[in-house]
């Protein structure tokens, strides 16, 4: 799931001079086939990510469903992206 993804998005936003995007499973899926990371959950988590300024493009991947998108949608809403860092070109 999302929270699975914290340490990587972190280590990219710290060493990365472009765009960050995190387009997260909505966790593994269970016994049934079914992922039970809940859109709340997710939605959450990844704005959690956007106000400590880890993310430019956020998403979903397996599992997510519509509700998953709008809950991030309005989770992030408002918030800025990710400042990019300011490239010395003279060094």
């Amino acid at each position: 799931g999302a929270a699975d993804m914290r340490e990587h998005v972190e280590t990219l936003a710290r060493v990365c001079r472009s765009f960050v995007s995190a387009h997260p499973n909505a966790g593994l899926p269970n016994a049934f086939g079914e992922y039970d990371e809940t859109p709340e959950e997710m939605a959450s988590t990844l704005r959690e990510f956007a106000t400590s300024g880890l993310l430019n493009l956020v998403g979903g991947c397996c599992g997510t469903t519509p509700a998953h998108i709008r809950a991030i949608a309005d989770a992030v809403r408002g918030l800025a992206p990710r400042r990019l860092p300011v490239r010395d070109l003279a060094a």
